[in-house]
């Protein structure tokens, strides 16, 4: 294929068109910057447009702190972005585009909609009003460089020239919308170090096969913890659900991102899970007192039933060797103190995945120790921005990662320099 130099200069070109990208083109071209906006698929805004079963959880409520917090040792390298464009500042943008947002539950901000089209209708619109020029079907796949300064992008068919080039092609998950690792090969090339990569956000595949028993019913506020030497700190609390396979669920979601590294280091993740909302074994055992004084609870099942669905008490039997029918009082010592064992932790083998195929986010990417939190920018390559989920930092399920994809966005394109 003959390579064609674009005869057109831009102030800044900018690789990929997810939420990132998008709002950092428009914040470029607001500031009187000439854009171009790179897309390798057909159409904007693929992953965008999933985000959420569609639905598109924007931000969250949270001051920033906390939502600082939530991200864990790497946060603090939020705090420039999150200072310049924070949840009230998107719910603000969204505003200046068309697009009413609200928190139906308090926290969680949503378009009114409950649709990304209409996200993605509002930003479309405003980057034909800027007159930011947008070419699809346009693979990056070199950045263009003179000593440590930036040129331009080399494509599959064509060479595009600009002082300034932020890369905003997101992680690995996803590859059917276009997720393929293009921005880490940019950035290594250049010299940055890309970190350990790992699926992140996903359900988990179990070593035990009774889940599949008991995938009707969703368990709020159960708590999970990693149960190995070197990392019992790992511990998370929210809703499960079980599957054919294992477990999914708010709390698998994001317990997913710790877990994955240590199924590549372990080959399995020993869980232990408490199904209780939080009892531990002496408050079980005053439950089971409480509920025994009632006429119509005698057998395990029915004491059972008081804290759990049906069909998980019949496997925590099985497991325990218990007779589900038989009189609570009846059983032996040992066995009591093994059910109200199973009860209080359940055990559970993490042994797999489906890798980035399901995975929502991608754990790991560009390190932050190379790139300047208070611009973007890159410390290696004058011109060089990042911004999204390409460098090395993720979050939970609940607006987190998409706030962080516009705030870091919002400030590259805000603070890019022109050479």
């Amino acid at each position: 294929m003959i390579e064609q130099k674009n005869e057109e200069n831009y102030d800044v070109i900018v690789v990929g068109s997810g939420a990132a990208g998008i709002i950092a083109a428009i914040v470029a071209a607001r500031e009187g910057k000439k854009v171009l906006l790179l897309e390798k698929l057909s159409k904007i805004a693929s992953k965008l447009k999933a985000t959420g079963g569609g639905r598109c959880n924007l931000t969250n409520t949270l001051s920033n702190e906390d939502f600082m917090a939530r991200f864990g040792r790497e946060g603090r390298f939020m705090q420039d972005a999150l200072k310049a464009f924070d949840n009230k500042s998107l719910v603000t943008f969204m505003d200046e585009i068309g697009v009413e947002t609200h928190a139906p539950d308090g926290f969680r901000i949503f378009p009114t909609s409950h649709s990304s089209a209409t996200i993605i209708a509002g930003l479309q619109q405003e980057m034909i009003r800027l007159g930011v020029s947008l070419t699809c079907n346009q693979r990056a796949t070199r950045l263009l460089a003179t000593g440590n300064h930036i040129d331009g992008i080399k494509t599959q068919t064509d060479i595009f020239y600009a002082p300034n080039v932020i890369i905003a092609t997101g992680g690995l998950g996803y590859p059917v919308l276009g997720a393929e690792g293009d921005g880490y090969n940019l950035a290594s090339e250049v010299g940055h170090k890309v970190t350990e990569l790992s699926p992140a956000m996903m359900p988990l595949k179990t070593k035990e096969t009774w889940t599949k028993q008991c995938k009707a019913d969703t368990l709020a506020k159960v708590e999970l913890r990693v149960n190995l030497k070197k990392h019992k700190k790992l511990r998370a609390i929210g809703d499960l659900i079980f599957t054919n396979s294992g477990i999914r669920g708010p709390v698998v979601l994001d317990f997913a991102r710790e877990v994955t590294p240590l199924l590549k280091k372990y080959g399995e993740v020993p869980l232990l899970l408490n199904l209780t909302k939080g009892k531990n074994e002496e408050q079980i055992r005053e439950h089971f007192k409480k509920e025994l004084a009632k006429e119509e609870i005698s057998t395990v099942l029915q004491l059972l039933r008081t804290l759990l669905p049906q069909a998980l008490c019949l496997e925590l039997c099985r497991l325990g060797d218990i007779e589900a029918d038989i009189k609570y009082k009846k059983l032996g010592g040992k066995k009591r103190d093994k059910l109200i064992s199973l009860l209080a932790w359940t055990p559970l083998t993490i042994s797999g995945h489906d890798g980035f195929k399901m995975a929502m986010i991608t754990r790991g990417g560009i390190s932050l120790k190379e790139i300047n939190p208070k611009t973007m920018q890159s410390k290696i390559m004058d011109g060089l921005y990042f911004c999204g989920e390409i460098m090395n930092l993720d979050g939970p399920c609940g607006g987190y990662n998409l706030q962080w994809s516009f705030a870091s966005g919002y400030l590259a394109g805000k603070l890019l320099k022109l050479a």
